[in-house]
């Protein structure tokens, strides 16, 4: 019984979510759309001509988003592990980079094209138990920090999903030990009961 309610407290949550209908209405493909737009609009970091390095990609809001920005004369790269229907202006590669073949696949997709950015709006499939949930988002972003090294040019910026909680502290000052300057953002249209933060890392140091 506990637990319909709590699928229907979800429920109604999300459709009486004012950024999902807005998201619908205007044509993007989820409302994570608008953490992203509050966070380019304070830290102007999508500009036209960019090549942005998109993980963790599905279902294309962000990637959607950035596609718009950078122009036709920019490139956006996604992955995910899930399927991704065609976006303009974005090439997606669909597997696990976690797999040493897709990390390989991403890498060659790059190539010689400097990155400008990586996003990363990643999380792991949640099993409510924190102790498993935890480590997993840590891990993720640890990943995402690794293929920054690979691609991102000097002075780039990466902005990453961070769930607040064991283990964030330790990467927040990684990422402090990589970039110049990070910021902490925790944009509007993320829930207020939700863990997660984004750190944006500016000023990439270079590998």
């Amino acid at each position: 019984m506990s637990r319909s309610k709590t699928s229907g407290k979800w429920l109604r949550e999300h459709f009486d979510d004012v950024y999902v209908q807005r998201a619908k209405d205007e044509g993007w493909r989820s409302r994570a759309v608008y953490k992203l737009l509050e966070i380019n609009d304070k830290d102007a970091l999508i500009k036209p001509g960019m090549t942005v390095l998109d993980l963790g990609a599905a279902p294309g809001g962000w990637s959607q988003m950035a596609a718009r920005l950078v122009g036709d004369h920019g490139l956006v790269i996604a992955s995910d592990i899930l399927e991704m229907d065609p976006i303009p202006g974005v090439k997606f590669l669909q597997g696990d980079f976690r797999e040493d073949a897709v990390y390989q696949q991403l890498l060659e997709l790059v190539g010689k094209r400097p990155v400008d950015l990586v996003i990363c709006d990643m999380a792991p499939n949640m099993s409510g138990v924190n102790a498993v949930d935890q480590p997993r988002a840590m891990y993720l972003g640890e990943l995402a920090l690794d293929m920054v090294k690979q691609v991102l040019k000097k002075n780039g910026d990466f902005l990453v999903k961070v769930f607040q909680g064991e283990g964030s502290q330790e990467y927040r000052k990684d990422l402090q030990q990589n970039f110049a300057k990070v910021i902490t953002r925790k944009p509007a249209a993320s829930r207020p009961r939700s863990k997660e933060v984004y750190l944006l890392g500016k000023g990439f140091r270079g590998s």
